[in-house]
């Protein structure tokens, strides 16, 4: 008999870097957490250590086929989120996106269920607009290298407010901009994640373009924080949301950052700008603040300062 104290949460992607520390948000907030995922990019390791709580399952599953399960809450985070992983099979990047967002509505339709989309900034392009708003379009490449992601959460997005529409489904759309903390991985071509390791190692940093191109960064747990005060909004505010941090960053001043918190002895390297790679990155958070009370708390020297032991854990094997 399902317990009518704890509410049961799907999260699609679980054992990836953002969905691993949803679920384990969710356990410390009392909840039944089924994870979900194909492991395309995700790792078990990333879940191990909640194996052995009776309030967590483990479903080896890809989003793009049909799932049967009865849930109060959806959270859909499958999708390869870094240009290396999503390139690797552009095509089935766009399924996931499009099939994997059919699927998980289908369902959410079935149960009655809340339904939150891991949405990203991606969906802007590379933006005339700055800081970007949630109601700028965007100014997106529909045949790039990036368009399977781009495109496939842009129709993602389509396919969640039709179902608001049509159906009266009660969803959540998110547009993450970028995400670093413990559980990245090391591999994924991201400028953290790869930073870090090539000053770990005392290896050339590497930076594509001449630098000057900025981003801005939030901690893992504050993205987290504001995925649960979202999904527990009025029914009413149903995005799309920026969600991030607007402190803005060149490439060139986060690599210097990130040699001089290891101390290593890293030189820039630069290298010619890829396609369709914006040129700035901001979120405009106003609607955040006002409707959930939400802004990051976590600076990025401090943000930093929590991520490189995990990275000097994984080289240690």
């Amino acid at each position: 008999m399902k317990s009518q104290t704890r509410k049961q949460v799907l999260v699609t992607g679980g054992t990836g870097f953002l969905g691993s520390h949803l679920c384990e948000r969710l356990l410390k907030d009392g909840n039944d957490v089924l994870c979900v995922d194909n492991f395309f990019t995700g790792t078990k390791d990333n879940v191990l250590h909640l194996l052995d709580n009776p309030h967590f399952e483990l479903m080896r599953h890809d989003v793009t086929f049909p799932l049967y399960v009865e849930v109060d809450e959806i959270y859909n985070l499958a999708c390869p989120a870094s240009p290396i992983h999503y390139q690797h099979d552009p095509v089935q990047t766009t399924k996931t996106s499009v099939h994997g967002a059919i699927n998980m509505l289908g369902l959410a339709k079935r149960v009655n269920a809340k339904i939150f989309q891991a949405s990203t900034s991606e969906v802007y392009g590379d933006p005339k607009v700055h800081p970007q708003t949630e109601d700028y379009w965007g100014y997106v490449n529909p045949i790039g290298f990036r368009s399977c992601y781009d495109e496939g959460k842009r129709c993602a997005e389509t396919l969640f407010f039709d179902y608001r529409r049509q159906h009266n489904l009660r969803i959540k759309v998110a547009r993450i901009f970028n995400t670093y903390g413990p559980k990245m991985h090391p591999d994924d071509g991201r400028v953290v994640s790869n930073f870090i390791m090539q000053a770990l190692q005392d290896q050339p940093i590497t930076i594509y373009g001449d630098g000057t191109q900025s981003r801005s960064f939030c901690y893992v747990d504050d993205l987290i924080e504001v995925f649960i005060r979202f999904m527990a909004s009025d029914d009413d505010f149903t995005g799309p949301m920026n969600i991030g941090n607007p402190g803005e960053v060149t490439i060139k001043e986060l690599a210097e950052k990130i040699i001089d918190l290891i101390g290593s002895s890293s030189k820039l390297e630069y290298k010619p700008l890829p396609s369709d790679d914006p040129v700035q990155r901001r979120p405009d958070i106003s609607l955040a603040k006002e409707r959930l009370d939400w802004e990051p708390g976590i600076k990025l020297e401090e943000g930093l300062r929590k991520t490189i032991p995990y990275f000097e854990g994984f080289l240690k094997g």
